[in-house]
């Protein structure tokens, strides 16, 4: 984000405690005293009032990024998202045709705070046609694609995971240029092999890449990992591509199974990549009910590297 407001004067960064506080979780530490009060706004707890605020910005050129401190408090502002800026292009017929704003904030699971605050969100922003949803895994990944979506034209939504905020990676030193994107749409091979393609995004791409590695070291299998990106558009010709090869599927996510991402896949499979499986796609996803605030409870709502490994072994049919 700082390098995006020093580039582009109409940049601006919007939402609750984002300012002096330096944002809840610091994600805009040390902004507002680098930029002032023009250009790092605080907000009212109001989602609705600042969502709507942000859309019109957009509309009449600026490039807001309005944060949400989580995605749960969205849905006070969500029909800004969706009956306003995603489709405010197709309903004046192209006269607006672009909506320049990125709205980014904590998605998914989380930890201790139940039912309420601790959700995935990709399914639902990923069905709305006119809006982009991107939901990072790494530092690459959340740098890259952050800085595409605040120099894009249409809006986008961006899912953080507060889960890998203190998550540290690698990554080369290219990553820290100041002109460094990333595509939207395009998905990346993380890990490549030949028996198995597990397709995932966020925090979950981690617990694939490490079942992966106890099944090439315990099981002799060789998977392939796929870290989307991007959640729409779906980048559909990575996945059947490697399909191709590896004739088997697994989907790995963290929200309910229901009208998923694995879902999505799923009817991808069938209807383009029938003739390339050699068994039904395997979904894991989690459990089927609202977060439950119980400790043992909660870790059972979400899946873990067993889950995946369980899921890849029954899709090769191995025990």
């Amino acid at each position: 984000m700082d390098d995006e407001i020093k580039r582009d004067p109409k940049v601006f960064l919007m939402g609750e405690e984002v300012a002096q506080f330096d944002g809840s979780y610091k994600v805009s530490k040390g902004l507002y005293k680098k930029y002032g009060a023009g250009r790092i706004w605080d907000t009212p707890i109001c989602e609705a009032g600042f969502s709507g605020l942000g859309v019109g910005a957009a509309l009449f050129g600026l490039r807001p990024i309005i944060e949400f401190m989580t995605w749960n408090f969205a849905m006070q502002g969500i029909d800004q998202l969706i009956n306003s800026c995603a489709k405010f292009c197709y309903m004046t017929g192209g006269d607006f045709s672009s909506c320049p704003i990125v709205f980014r904030g904590l998605n998914g699971p989380t930890a201790g705070a139940a039912a309420q605050h601790s959700q995935c969100f990709a399914a639902w922003y990923g069905s709305v046609p006119g809006l982009k949803v991107v939901a990072p895994w790494n530092c690459e990944d959340a740098r890259g694609l952050l800085k595409t979506a605040i120099r894009d034209n249409s809006p986008v939504i961006f899912l953080e995971s507060e889960l890998m905020y203190s998550v540290e990676f690698e990554f080369d030193k290219s990553v820290m240029d100041p002109d460094f994107t990333l595509p939207i749409g395009k998905a990346k091979i993380e890990r490549k092999g030949k028996d198995v393609t597990i397709v995932s995004y966020s925090k979950m791409v981690g617990t694939s890449l490490e079942a992966a590695a106890t099944l090439s070291k315990k099981h002799k299998v060789d998977a392939e990992v796929i870290n989307l990106r991007t959640i729409r558009p779906l980048d559909r010709k990575t996945i059947l591509e490697s399909v191709k090869k590896t004739s088997h599927i697994v989907s790995v996510e963290d929200g309910w199974p229901q009208s998923g991402i694995g879902a999505e896949i799923s009817a991808l499979m069938m209807e383009a990549g029938f003739d390339y499986l050699d068994a039904p796609h395997e979904r894991i996803t989690g459990a089927d009910v609202p977060m439950p605030y119980s400790v043992p409870l909660e870790k059972a709502a979400v899946p873990d590297t067993q889950n995946v490994i369980n899921g890849v072994l029954k899709a090769l049919n191995k025990k």
